[in-house]
């Protein structure tokens, strides 16, 4: 089982790099892609930092994946243009 656990951080490196590929494209659907890569990502990483006792690593994984899905939200139309119309409102109050 240690293997396992050890072996987690390959996966995890390649889904990143992948992640970090997808995002910098110019079309959003794998730009949504992306930023559910990274989550996945995100997941691995914290993995592999509760086995390896990496405090700092899962700490930044988890503020990592909060900014993931900010971005899985910025990126999907409906989403962005309802929270658009949601702060103009509180801009006019």
């Amino acid at each position: 089982m240690q293997d396992v656990f050890g072996f987690i951080q390959w996966p995890a490196m390649a889904v990143t790099i992948l992640a970090a590929y997808l995002v910098a494209s110019r079309s959003a659907r794998k730009r949504s892609v992306g930023f559910w890569a990274f989550i996945a990502s995100n997941i691995l990483w914290i993995v592999w930092g509760v086995h390896d006792h990496a405090y700092a690593l899962i700490f930044l994984q988890i503020s990592l994946a909060i900014m993931n899905i900010r971005g899985v939200r910025k990126n999907d139309p409906n989403l962005a243009a309802a929270e658009g119309s949601r702060d103009s409102r509180s801009e006019a109050a």
